[in-house]
């Protein structure tokens, strides 16, 4: 009996405007639905999930289907795998989350591999930096907030430690509990 193989893409993801660099590698099968690659973005950068997000590629934006909430032209994430949007290595696109704070993160298609069907995927490969923390106002102000943290004569520097449960490291990334996660 032949192996059976899945094909699995190697993804980077990587927070658009972080200085220095927060991101992620994944390997997940390119026949994942839209719904569980936003789940394993998720767990993989650190979110909570308690937000809106969308995909954009080509200029078509993906999103959740939602009968209340008319965004215009937003196709059904539902409906769409991972390998529909990306298809060649190199390819990317954008994974918006909180529309509020307008975190950005750009997915690049690194790789494609064929892998046992047996693979445990996804698979966080690899990672840099700690996720900036839910509702801190966007990439502009985790800046702010690091600022604040980082001096304790700053008039922010209490209020904020206190909001993050007393301490927050910016340069933490663990690839063994993003991987119990996933």
């Amino acid at each position: 009996m032949a192996d059976k193989r899945i094909t699995a893409y190697q993804l980077k993801i990587s927070l658009v405007g972080a200085k220095p660099p927060i991101w992620r590698r994944l390997l997940i099968a390119g026949s994942t639905p839209l719904p569980l690659v936003h789940e394993a973005i998720q767990v993989a950068m650190g979110w909570t999930n308690s937000h809106l997000h969308q995909f954009v590629a080509d200029g078509i934006v993906y999103g959740m289907a939602d009968d209340g909430l008319d965004f215009g032209e937003t196709l059904d994430e539902s409906r769409y795998k991972l390998s529909q949007l990306l298809r060649h290595e190199q390819d990317s696109l954008i994974y918006e989350y909180d529309f509020g704070d307008d975190w950005r993160h750009k997915v690049t298609l690194e790789k494609i591999a064929l892998v046992g069907a047996d693979a445990q995927l996804p698979l966080c490969l690899g990672g840099k930096r700690a996720c900036p923390p839910e509702d801190v106002g966007g990439i502009w102000g985790y800046r702010d907030f690091l600022d604040a943290i980082a001096d304790p004569q700053h008039p922010e520097h209490e209020g904020y430690l206190e909001w993050v449960g007393g301490a927050f490291d910016p340069g933490a990334f663990d690839i063994d509990e993003v991987n119990a996660l996933l």
